[in-house]
């Protein structure tokens, strides 16, 4: 299958502007994101998909590629849509899988992608595969940067929030999961998605998998052992430095992109 990751990723993002080249031990953000992504053998290619011609200059510095798209989307899912309509129209290749990988997950390892390419491969009835962590502090189901997601019993998800749901009753945090920036559409239905009116709980909770979801559509969850550390705001920043000190992959990545 024609499998290909696009990376969101816009300077003007109003909790964190300017956050895709904010440097982390020295390195832009989405040089992270987009090196450790390129690394999946899943992924047949990888694009940055921007509307800024800094980004753009900074990917193709590191021998990467960029697609520019339109200033005006309001979703990271409508921005890889154009690109993926633009290599497609490039290449003449139809691409068979969509890998949403979000410019803000410097701390992402690529073989966490294996899973939800493969599921979408066996299973023509899925549409779209999305990766989730296990919550285990109140810090994390309370903050609002963090999208919770509760599922059925076959880890089909039911809605996505801002607020901490499910409502937990005890001392510890129980059976509640985050959304990961890793979402993987078929291609054909990613291109069913734009023509899907937006719904009340994509717009007042602003995640997009809500139009999905709201429209009767399934979303197959993923459930990741690696848990990420997605950047939000800049104070996410020391948090995602103290673990990238330790973490081989970075080290690997550093060396070569020198």
């Amino acid at each position: 299958m024609n499998v290909v990751a696009f990376i969101p990723a816009r300077m003007a993002a109003s909790r964190f502007p300017n956050k895709p080249m904010a440097p982390i031990l020295g390195m832009p953000m989405i040089g992270h994101v987009y090196l450790r992504t390129r690394l999946c053998p899943a992924f047949q290619e990888t694009y940055v998909a921007t509307c800024d011609r800094e980004i753009e200059a900074y990917i193709q510095s590191l021998g990467g590629q960029a697609i520019m798209t339109a200033d005006t989307h309001q979703r990271a899912s409508d921005r890889c849509a154009e690109a993926a309509e633009i290599v497609e129209a490039r290449t003449g290749r139809p691409i068979d899988i969509v890998a949403m990988i979000q410019g803000d997950e410097p701390l992402l390892d690529p073989a966490m992608f294996d899973e939800p390419v493969r599921m979408l491969a066996a299973d023509p009835s899925l549409s779209i595969a999305n990766i989730m962590n296990p919550i285990d502090s109140f810090d994390e189901l309370r903050s609002p940067n963090v999208v919770k997601v509760v599922v059925d019993r076959r880890m089909r998800a039911l809605y996505m929030s801002r607020q901490p749901i499910p409502t937990q009753r005890g001392a510890e945090v129980r059976d509640a999961y985050k959304q990961t920036g890793f979402i993987f559409f078929r291609a054909s239905y990613l291109k069913k998605y734009l023509r899907l009116e937006p719904t009340i709980g994509e717009v007042a909770e602003s995640v997009d998998m809500n139009r999905v979801l709201q429209h009767g559509d399934a979303i197959q969850m993923v459930i990741s052992t690696r848990t990420v550390i997605g950047v939000d705001v800049p104070e996410d920043v020391p948090k995602v430095e103290a673990v990238l000190r330790t973490d081989a992959l970075f080290e690997q990545i550093r060396r070569t992109s020198r």
